[in-house]
């Protein structure tokens, strides 16, 4: 784990929160000190940092409530610092959304396992969160110039969601294009992954159902540059419609 990530201290009492914020330099962490929520705030402000230590029992105002109002406004992950005779704040905190606790007078050894294990957690559960947003919610949905094909439905449609019709032989080529993209295919090939061994299935049926997909999804027929022609190649998928 890369040790540059950025760890606030919270806590009233000075020596505690500076030996605490000493130990994790050593180790690599860069640290903020804070005093209280007042000053926790303003460093957030400033910079959002990777995670905070909280102590629950501060004077001035309470670590339960700077953990309401940090979980509402930010998704940072918190580790509460708390009393051996606290067990209902350790309780209300974590259904508050903190992310575990290290009882008083802690071991900083202890601490900073916990500070890893709770990264480490964040870290692949920000990864998979992005992974997932990045993926199409529509994964079914192959772009084909002016056209998606729907590959559950097997259906051509527009961007407005009117069906076109397909033979059982266009989409069977459409389909293999879908997954090839990029690649060229020889008429040979498609109709191998096609499975279109039928009475029909040689060089020029090919070349036919191809012209007649291009009058369904190119932008100028004419020209084509969603699904192109190779020469002495086949033919190529061209997602981003280039021109050849």
């Amino acid at each position: 784990m890369s040790q540059s990530h950025h760890i606030v201290i919270v806590d009233d009492e000075a020596p505690a929160r500076e030996m605490v914020g000493d130990y994790l330099r050593m180790h690599g962490f860069t640290v903020t000190l804070c005093d209280g929520g007042e000053s926790l705030r303003a460093a957030i402000a400033a910079v959002r940092p990777d995670l905070v230590v909280l102590d629950l029992n501060m004077p001035e105002e309470d670590g339960l409530s700077i953990i309401r109002d940090l979980k509402a406004r930010t998704d940072v992950p918190v580790i509460m610092l708390t009393a051996t005779a606290s067990p209902i704040d350790r309780v209300v905190g974590l259904e508050l959304g903190a992310d575990d606790y290290v009882a008083k007078p802690c071991e900083l050894r202890e601490l900073m396992a916990r500070i890893r294990s709770v990264l480490r957690r964040t870290t692949a559960a920000k990864a998979a969160t992005e992974a997932a947003s990045a993926k199409p919610g529509n994964d079914h949905l192959v772009r084909f110039g002016t056209r998606w094909l729907d590959l559950e439905a097997q259906a051509l449609r527009d961007d407005e969601g009117n069906e076109h019709p397909l033979t059982a032989s266009e989409f069977g080529l459409l389909k293999v294009f879908a997954a090839n993209p990029k690649r060229v295919l020889s008429r040979e090939r498609l109709l191998e992954l096609a499975n279109a061994r039928d009475a029909e299935a040689f060089d020029r049926a090919v070349d036919l159902r191809i012209m007649r997909i291009r009058r369904k999804i190119e932008p100028d027929p004419a020209k084509p540059s969603v699904i192109r022609t190779i020469r002495g190649g086949g033919y190529l998928f061209s997602p981003a419609g280039e021109k050849a």
